[in-house]
């Protein structure tokens, strides 16, 4: 059975050295925290996740969830590990105490949602979907629909879902079938299917509340139908008693490759009643508006809210790729110090025993490598791009706000598409690690691996991610997002006057450099010809993750070189984050000019062969 160990030290180490989260009195939320509270709270999170959820992990892979009679089973002590959870609050970290939470950074709750996702990534997308769901509620619905829903389930009485896909739809939404139409009392009547839904059915909770896309009939076609909807499996009473069922019926549960103990529900919506979420939109009025372009009714705040929910799920799937690598890396770092094979290729490092552990060998050690600098970095962006929007929206003027906000709307489809691409690909080298054993169940590394690859596709393909920064993300505002990462970036590299830093430092502007020079391809390209866009668009977004993982390996040298200077009684500790830094700079940053070169290399030898030839 592998093991999990939470990365408290490293924890720390983001948020109260990169991040300095104690520093930050003024801002809602962080007036309270100290360094014994960050303590308290990463120990007391590690000790659920490593006790309770983890020896969950491979029961829930080996049991999955049952569909029994039209009800779903999950996997056995799920029930009992998910109550756990809820008990101790930590599902409500950064949550509002309005509404049952703590009210602390966000930061925080990134970091016991990591130690969840580590430990039982199946589990852990219940509560990742309810919170979202809950999120958007507060958001938008009315009030009274608020205080008949939000409290049930941060409590996790009442899970939530997210339903978008349908059977022959996914991303193009103004495909959607399924349909709502208005009743007398203001309610609506939803039809329609609904697959791929995440907790879409379970035996964890009492009621399930549903977050559904549907078009409002009489409102028109496409996208300007859609609105958003609350639909519950289970009618709620105005007391916030349940009532009966709300003809939401479980079709059956997918039978896949991995996250098994996660249900993924087909759902049969069938007259079930819904409340709308956000107001209806504004009538389409004729004519034509002073750009001489027809005047378009907005979608309203249902569908904003649900791309709210969307942009929260996609950064809580780019920390999947995250947490699912950092424990394939633990384990995979401690097989190979105790593994022996053959001798080191400078001679026996180890004379006293019949050979050398595998960890003496350099591609073994470059594997380790890889994947400690992959989890180190993201881990550091993204907590540091979650702390720079909640500081720069309450302690900033305009600018700053608008800044931060085109760096959350820049970043989110590179941290998603990037860390669950890299994310899947350091769990396939932790396996390797291990050889053969790594391909048996009983050391659990094919599990990480077949969980991890669900995160390369659901809440948004990668491929979808990388056409989303390219076409649309990108261009706001003449580029000002991505002028605005260059800048931050720019000004760190210029800040670093001492010769230490130069090697880490001059990668950096490197890749830098290699970035801002597609980016200029782009913008002379694309235009014209929107193939050039998706050709370049999924190696350009890797371009860009790779740099802004530079950016946060920069930074961290930083604070290790100073720590350093000053004295420190964990010398160790910050050796190993220049070593680290050194590899990425090394032996990863150079990727960018590759990436450069396939960006700009042009669409038309990938448009060239007829469709038919494939």
């Amino acid at each position: 059975m592998p093991s999990y160990n939470a990365p408290i030290r490293e924890l720390r180490f983001v948020l109260n050295e990169l991040l300095a989260i104690t520093d930050c009195t003024e801002i809602p939320g962080y007036g309270d925290v100290s360094d014994d509270l960050v303590d308290a709270i990463l120990d007391g999170g590690a000790k659920v996740a490593e006790e309770v959820w983890a020896p969950l992990n491979q029961v829930g892979d080996e049991e999955g969830c049952r569909f029994e009679n039209g009800v779903v089973r999950t996997p056995t002590g799920f029930k009992q590990a998910f109550d756990a959870w809820y008990a101790g609050g930590w599902n409500a970290i950064s949550s509002s105490p309005d509404w049952g939470g703590q009210g602390l950074p966000g930061v925080l709750g990134l970091a016991i949602s990591e130690m969840a996702m580590s430990s039982n990534l199946s589990l852990s997308t219940y509560i990742g979907l309810s919170g979202g769901a809950a999120s958007v509620i507060q958001s938008i619905a009315p009030d009274h629909l608020k205080q008949l829903y939000v409290p049930k389930m941060m409590s996790g009485e009442w899970t939530g879902t997210m339903n978008l896909t349908e059977p022959h739809c996914g991303t193009d939404l103004k495909l959607m079938r399924t349909r709502a139409v208005e009743q007398d009392d203001g309610t609506y009547a939803i039809t329609g299917t609904k697959i791929f839904i995440t907790g879409g059915d379970h035996d964890m909770a009492d009621n399930i509340v549903h977050l559904v896309l549907a078009k409002v009939e009489g409102e028109g076609e496409g996208l300007r139908a859609v609105a958003l909807f609350l639909v519950p499996k289970i009618s709620v009473n105005d007391d916030g008693s349940l009532a009966q069922g709300n003809n939401v019926v479980c079709g059956g549960i997918e039978h896949k490759m991995g996250i098994k103990g996660s249900s993924t529900a087909v759902l049969h919506y069938e007259g079930a009643i819904g409340h709308r979420l956000g107001p209806k939109p504004e009538p389409e009025v004729a004519g034509e508006d002073g750009d001489g372009k027809k005047k378009k009714r907005s979608s309203g705040a249902g569908m904003a809210g649900m791309f709210q929910m969307m942009n929260g799920a996609r950064i809580g799937v780019a920390y999947q790729g995250v947490a699912l690598s950092e424990v394939a890396y633990q384990n995979a770092a401690a097989y190979t110090r105790e593994r022996t094979a053959g001798r080191a290729l400078g001679g026996a490092k180890y004379p006293d025993q019949e050979a050398d552990p595998i960890v003496v060998h350099p591609d073994v050690r470059r594997m380790l490598l890889q994947m400690r600098a992959f989890n180190e970095g993201a881990r550091a962006l993204l907590m540091w791009l979650t702390h720079e929007v909640t500081v720069g929206r309450h302690d900033g003027d305009d600018e700053r706000k608008q800044q931060v906000n085109d760096l959350f709307n820049l970043l989110t489809p590179v941290v998603k598409a990037h860390f669950t691409d890299v994310g899947f690909e350091c769990v396939n080298m932790a396996m390797q690690c291990f050889g053969g054993h790594g391909y048996v169940r009983e050391h659990g590394m094919e599990q990480f691996v077949r969980d991890a690859r669900i995160s390369q596709l659901y809440e948004g393909a990668n491929g979808v991610q990388a056409l989303d920064l390219v076409g649309r993300r990108m261009g706001v505002d003449n580029g000002r997002p991505a002028r605005a990462l260059f800048a931050v970036i720019g000004e760190f590299i210029s800040a670093q006057t001492d010769e230490e830093m130069a090697e880490f430092t001059k990668p950096l502007q490197s890749g830098l450099d290699d970035l801002m020079a597609a980016t200029m391809w782009l913008a002379q390209n694309a235009i014209q010809n929107h193939e050039e866009a998706g050709a370049a668009s999924v190696d350009f977004l890797r371009m860009m993750g790779t740099v802004a993982l530079g950016f946060m390996w920069a930074r961290m040298a930083r604070i290790a070189l100073d720590k350093l200077a000053a004295g420190t009684d964990e010398e160790a500790f910050y050796k190993m984050k220049l070593n680290t830094a050194r590899y990425y700079m090394g032996r990863v940053m150079p990727d960018t000019a590759s990436l450069k070169q396939r960006a700009m290399a042009g669409a038309e030898v990938l448009m060239m062969p007829d469709d038919e030839a494939f």
